[in-house]
């Protein structure tokens, strides 16, 4: 299993730490947590998109591209992380994203990942609420296209095959680390969105035959539309890493019990997660997708779904900027 074939730029401060969380663990008795600090990766605040870009923007830099067009919702972390990335680059960068109105706060529109955006020199374009994205990205790439500029499209998330090959590193690192502290780890859970982040780590673990589990927790999509995006994505990856056929479909599990009213949209569950993991650890999570992922690996081991003698990492994905533009929510 490899990924040195692909082009990467190296832009994320890497391997990221991967933290004991003893008294979180304590506190909810059940298996040891541990926080493997992907919001540590370093780009402009850091967050799970800087490992895909590394191979994104790469790929844009071979083809010759001089635009990197990419969408999302609002306060999208993964807009903020390619205006910084196309910064570090030398390449212009348009954002198009969608505003959901997720919350009647004046910084959703303004602040938080959005005032960011702005500072790294990104255009931002808004589209209404309801706006077919991936339609919207090809007519901009063509717009571009016929006005001479060579566009390269990154799609939501950063998640195809070749951004997911960020996480396949990510799995590495975590056996590595693993196999450094004498550590077995049962169950890896992380906020999963767009697949790749998810496909990545699936495809990682399975080229290894590191035989670890994978959770999910879906954010937005359904469990049934969201594993079927991380099973594509993942069995494409496992080509492009030299171990075609490693991934099975009951390796794609996801749990979309804590997606709420909607992406986006606060639950009581996610608050009490957020203010959980800052008062015992001083671990600070986002409302959109951590907080949701922590809630659920909250609410697994309240049900006994994991237990006492049992090691379970989470992956923090970052989305710290977006907090900002949540503030009513904690309020």
């Amino acid at each position: 299993m490899r990924i040195d074939q692909n082009a990467r730029i190296g832009i994320a401060h890497l391997p990221t730490p991967l933290e004991h969380l003893p008294r979180l663990s304590e506190m909810l008795g059940g298996p040891e947590i541990y926080v493997k600090r992907d919001d540590a990766t370093g780009l402009a605040t850091g967050g799970n998109k800087t490992r895909k870009l590394e191979f994104l923007i790469a790929e844009a830099l071979v083809l010759g591209a001089d635009t990197i067009v990419t969408v999302g919702a609002m306060q999208s972390n993964h807009a903020r992380q390619t205006a910084a990335a196309a910064a570090r680059a030398g390449l212009r960068c348009e954002l198009l994203l969608e505003n959901r109105h997720a919350v009647a706060d004046p910084a959703y529109e303004t602040g938080g990942n959005v005032l960011l955006d702005r500072l790294l020199g990104a255009d931002v374009i808004e589209l209404p609420a309801g706006t077919d994205l991936e339609a919207a990205i090809e007519r901009r790439g063509s717009q571009l296209r016929e006005e001479g500029s060579v566009p390269y499209l990154i799609p939501i998330g950063g998640s195809n095959p070749v951004g997911a090959l960020g996480y396949v590193g990510c799995a590495m690192e975590l056996i590595d680390q693993a196999r450094s502290l004498g550590l077995r780890i049962d169950r890896v859970v992380h906020a999963s969105a767009s697949a790749g982040t998810q496909a990545g780590l699936v495809a990682g673990f399975a080229g290894a035959a590191a035989g670890i589990a994978v959770t999910g927790l879906s954010v937005g999509m359904s469990a049934k539309q969201l594993t079927e995006a991380v099973f594509d994505i993942a069995t494409e990856v496992a080509v492009l890493i030299e171990a075609p056929g490693s991934v099975t479909r009951d390796m794609v599990v996801v749990d979309d019990s804590h997606v709420g009213p909607g992406y986006g949209l606060p639950t009581s569950e996610m608050r009490e997660a957020v203010e959980m993991a800052a008062r015992t650890e001083g671990l600070i999570l986002d409302p959109v997708y951590t907080g949701k992922a922590m809630a659920g690996l909250v609410d697994m081991i309240r049900r006994g779904r994991l237990t006492r003698g049992q090691n379970v990492v989470f992956v923090h994905t970052g989305g710290v900027a977006g907090l900002f533009a949540y503030g009513s929510v904690f309020e």
